[in-house]
């Protein structure tokens, strides 16, 4: 079973992101974490139910990670594409405690278990070779805390609560029959459009606002 643990604004720098979302939500998300193992960095803000929404971006300043970044970061053309067509919230990562038993069902699209961070890890993270998003962020991306939840703790709660998120897909059906295969509780509602898109709506201290 795997269940919604955050969704992700993949932008081309975190300050792109952060004013994005401060647009859509009235709120200024804090800084995270920087992922010297991925070469990437995050905002992050708490979205109710142990879920968050996370800001991520490439680490211009980072190490190179030796392999391929998460989120499709890697291909800043596509990144910076999705980005000017208005495609900002791009994706979600779902929580599981059986990662080697879905990937062994779905390798394919999930790619391969990964143990992060290197060296001293404490979770794993299912990334595709090529490190691009899961069906183009149609699917969502897998992470397994190992049973440790305290993190949810130390990211910022400003009063976001998240209400809805919604898939528009150009497959709808598709999309419905592989969250029903992998049991997901709390997916996104998922409908027809003609071309991937998310949407989501949540509840603030400046009212109900709509995050792209």
């Amino acid at each position: 079973m795997l269940k919604l643990d955050h969704i992700t604004v993949i932008a081309p720098t975190l300050e792109d992101g952060v004013r994005h979302v401060a647009d859509c939500l009235g709120l200024l998300v804090p800084f995270g974490t920087r992922h010297d193992y991925m070469g990437t960095h995050n905002h992050r803000l708490q979205l109710g139910n142990a879920t968050y929404l996370e800001i991520v971006a490439l680490d211009r300043q980072g190490t190179q990670p030796g392999r391929a970044r998460w989120f499709g970061l890697d291909d800043q053309d596509t990144v910076r594409k999705d980005w000017s067509e208005g495609r900002r919230l791009r994706g979600w990562v779902a929580n599981t405690t059986s990662l080697d038993k879905v990937l062994a069902e779905h390798q394919d699209i999930f790619g391969q278990k990964a143990c992060l961070p290197t060296g001293e890890p404490d979770f794993a993270f299912a990334i595709p070779e090529d490190g691009s998003l899961p069906l183009g962020g149609a699917a969502p991306s897998l992470i397994d805390h190992w049973g440790d939840t305290s993190f949810i703790d130390t990211i910022p709660d400003m009063g976001a609560r998240l209400r809805t998120m919604t898939l528009e897909h150009p497959d709808p059906d598709r999309i419905r029959r592989l969250y029903a295969d992998l049991k997901v509780t709390n997916a996104p509602l998922v409908t027809y459009g003609p071309e991937l898109r998310y949407s989501a709506v949540i509840d603030t201290p400046n009212g109900t606002r709509h995050l792209t």
